[in-house]
């Protein structure tokens, strides 16, 4: 036993120093049930999901399906008289009548119909996405014995949940699996001591749903409001049966009950007919299906499904923590800095990516796939001002690049949509979409023209088909989206108009989102402007990727020339004399200078419109910005800003901000103002719990770590003086590879970089390297950089010494 002991500790101390050899266990821990919904464990195979917390006499299990939306199409969202008012709007906005511009649009520039509501949709056309129901399971047990020696915790390796706890001398455990390869939900419910397990099942919802029990079947149906109350909404059907392993199994009215099992299997099954119109079938094979193999067959299946994408990216910052539970750990990060901790931060943003979409699903709505509501904040809707793109930022470089399909398919599917809208709001060419959208295409300008205004939201959802492309290097792929990528373009090129000013072409009407400013010699809280800063970068991303797109397929065309010509029109980004890159065309005075938003810097992070190598004077003033806007927000603002100190390649800034960001927090009410953070189960709250920031968390570590935007692969361009000592490996750059890295005393040491397609890869060396050697020779620098030529599959191991 003292030889075990030596060798153990042994391996703890080098542990302290290397990198293990094999992945760690990655794992959030509890020692008590659940006591909100924000401290359930999120379970999802990409379409349907749930959140278990682990109560030991009465259960709760929040059910969620991605399809469950309310609402349906709404004819009346095109506005017909707004093309009458927009000629008067833009010039009162020439004018500078801004105020005047803005009213006449709350009156006349906006949707028709009621829009979102205000987020509050459930029973409006616009629809909302809602919690499908709740599993209730009631416990009874032979021991009378209060339970002890809890623990719930949720594998990020398998995907498993479990809760484990005894009474008396019996361990009762519970698994819980949204299964990727049988797509059912599981529930594996065991004690060690035989004829130990009793249990009641049953199904609710807070409306529209009717219950049952059939042939030892639970079911529950439905039909949600398509905003018109007639018989077109989306349709459900959930079905619950028990296999059992001993026991007796009763069925009640609305109930399934199991008695003295020692061990037993609920199944839920369950679809609407949203994406799938023979769901009810769908629905009875799943279930049929599942029921042929046992518990362990079925969990063996789900975690190498689940495996193949986890599996891809690994990142090491220090051994983990498997004993202190992860609400503690979230606590103490703020004073421990415990850089494993960050790095299972991390790889959660990569299982809620996972576990909450897959290739052919809906979008990520800004609960992802989790709710427990059926009228969720905002309608847990597509937010395109940011928050929708957010949860999109990892998929490339987290390696996870297929889960961008449901995205760039969606973006396809509201074409048709924008090109209306294009035509009813401005008589213009092409496409565009507002600020937010759902499954039934809504692209019109919302109901209130403060934050509704935005018109980019279809432009910038075309930056992810260009970040697609850049990272796959898959020419098919961008011969199918080039026209949605032009389309885009020329709503752009047949709207804008020239400012007085300077004569440069500007959006109008607009606004940077949902900030305020003054106008010279007023109090009003004014929004609608020309030209903000935001539309101008993304508008004029926009037209340099359909030049590039069209080069590499050889296209030219009108509107290729129509580009060329317009480019050198749009205003240049501005710096204040205060040092501050300008928001609006004029440097107007902000409402709120600490606003969430800080849209204005876009060019910097998603964009390379502003980097410290190519354009100095910008990054200098986007330093300036963030520094005015400071360090708080909501959780999504928070992780927006670990990604823009992380470009300015200031690693002990970008960690501030995850500490930031990783800030213990409570309480679930909707509050844009009130300070944000984390919940216990790792969830980020807005306040309430929106996914966009665990997303944006792990796409802004992932940019501490490696970044290749410029045209060549930098590795630790933002490490912190806080994570000394690490390696990671499986992360995506530009241009088509995968890289891994070592490093120790906060420099790297060693680099490996796979080609996936034929390429040339630039990589930037660290000031502290004198020499770069691949597989063993030396190679030639070239003004602080390498070139590694490489066939699809071939690897280049680099090492870089002092």
């Amino acid at each position: 036993m003292k030889i075990l002991f030596s060798l153990l500790a042994a391996a703890a101390l080098l542990s302290c120093t290397a990198p293990a050899e094999t992945a760690q266990e990655l794992a959030l821990r509890f020692n008590t049930p659940a006591a909100a919904w924000e401290e359930t464990l999120p379970l999802g195979n990409g379409r349907i999901g749930m959140m278990p917390d682990g109560g030991i006499d009465k259960e709760l299990i929040v059910l969620n399906d991605i399809t469950m939306w309310s609402g349906s199409e709404d004819p009346e969202a095109l506005n017909p008289e707004a093309l009458n008012y927009l000629p008067k709007i833009r010039e009162l906005l020439l004018t500078g009548k801004n105020g005047e511009a803005q009213r006449m649009m709350y009156d006349h520039f906006q949707c028709g119909g009621l829009g979102s509501s205000g987020g509050k949709s459930k029973d409006a056309p616009y629809g909302c996405f809602q919690m499908l129901g709740d599993l209730h399971i009631n416990y009874s047990y032979p021991q009378t014995e209060d339970a002890g020696n809890y623990v719930r915790t949720l594998s990020l390796n398998d995907a498993v949940a479990s809760t484990v706890f005894m009474k008396g001398e019996t361990t009762f455990t519970r698994e819980y699996i949204s299964s990727h390869a049988d797509d059912v939900l599981a529930v594996h419910v065991a004690a060690d001591k035989k004829g130990s397990v009793s249990f009641e099942v049953s199904l609710s919802r807070p409306e529209r749903a009717t219950l049952s029990v059939q042939e030892n079947t639970l079911i529950m149906e439905g039909q949600l409001n398509d905003g018109y109350d007639t018989d077109k909404g989306v349709r459900y059907l959930t079905k619950v049966q028990i296999v059992n392993k001993g026991g007796e199994l009763t069925a009640g009215s609305n109930t399934l009950a199991i008695a003295n099992a020692d061990e037993a299997v609920i199944l839920i099954s369950t679809s609407t007919d949203m994406l799938d119109k023979e769901y009810t079938s769908t629905v009875d094979s799943l279930l049929e299906q599942a029921k042929k193999r046992s518990f362990g067959k079925m969990k063996q299946a789900h975690i190498a499904a689940y495996k193949e994408k986890f599996d891809r990216v690994e990142l090491w910052l220090g051994e983990q923590d498997n004993t202190t539970p992860t609400n503690e750990r979230l606590a103490g990060f703020q004073t421990d800095d415990d850089p494993a901790f960050a790095a299972l931060y991390f790889q959660y943003g990569r299982y809620l990516m996972i576990s909450g979409t897959d290739e052919n699903s809906l979008p990520l709505n800004l609960q992802g796939l989790w709710a427990n509501q059926v009228q969720t904040p905002w309608n847990g809707d597509y937010h395109l001002n940011i928050n929708v793109q957010m949860n999109y930022w990892p998929v490339e470089v987290c390696n996870l690049s297929e889960l961008h399909n449901p995205l760039i398919d969606f973006t396809q599917s509201i074409v048709p949509s924008g090109e209306a809208t294009a035509q009813t709001f401005y008589g213009a060419n092409g496409w565009l979409a507002h600020m937010m959208s759902n499954p039934w295409k809504f692209t019109a300008p919302g109901e209130h023209a403060s934050w509704g205004a935005t018109n980019t939201g279809g432009a910038w959802l075309c930056e992810h088909l260009w970040e697609h492309y850049a990272f796959t290097q898959d020419k098919e792929y961008l011969r199918t989206v080039y026209p949605t990528l032009a389309g885009a373009a020329q709503f752009f090129l047949s709207s804008m108009i020239s400012e007085p000013r300077n004569g440069w072409l500007v959006t109008a009407p607009s606004s940077s989102p949902e900030n305020a400013f003054y106008m010279p010699g007023s109090d009003d809280r004014i929004f609608v402007c020309m030209g903000p800063t935001m539309d101008v970068q993304i508008v004029n991303e926009l037209f340099t990727n359909v030049l590039s797109a069209a080069a590499i397929l050889g296209i030219e065309d009108e509107t290729t020339t129509n580009i060329r010509e317009t480019l050198p029109k749009l205003p240049p980004m501005q710096i204040s004399p205060e040092g501050y890159l300008q928001e609006w065309l004029e440097d107007y005075k902000e409402v709120d200078p600490k606003h969430r938003h800080v849209s204005h810097l876009y060019g910097l992070y998603p964009s390379n419109q502003i980097s410290p190598n190519t354009t100095p004077e910008l990054a200098a003033a986007a330093r300036e910005t963030l520094e005015r806007r400071g360090d708080a927000g909501t959780g999504w603002s928070r992780a927006w800003k670990i990604n823009f100190w992380a470009r300015l390649y200031d690693g002990n800034r970008a960690f501030k901000l995850l500490k930031s960001l990783l800030e213990p927090t409570s309480g679930s009410e909707v509050n844009m103002h009130r300070g944000s953070g984390t919940y216990a189960n790792l969830f980020c709250a807005h306040p309430p719990f929106q996914i966009d920031g665990n997303l944006g968390g792990t796409a802004g570590i992932a940019e501490m770590l490696i970044q290749s935007q410029d045209g060549y692969i930098q590795l630790l361009p933002a490490l912190p003086d806080k994570w000394p000592t690490g390696s990671f490996k499986g992360l995506r750059v530009r241009g088509g590879a995968e890289a891994a890295a070592s490093w120790s005393d906060n420099r790297l040491s060693s680099a490996t970089i796979k080609a996936l397609n034929d390429n040339t890869f630039k990589v930037k060396i660290p000031g502290y390297a004198t020499t770069v050697k691949q597989n063993g020779k030396e190679l030639t620098a070239e003004n602080g950089y390498v070139s590694v030529v490489l066939k699809a599959g071939q690897e280049a191991k680099l090492e870089f010494i002092p």
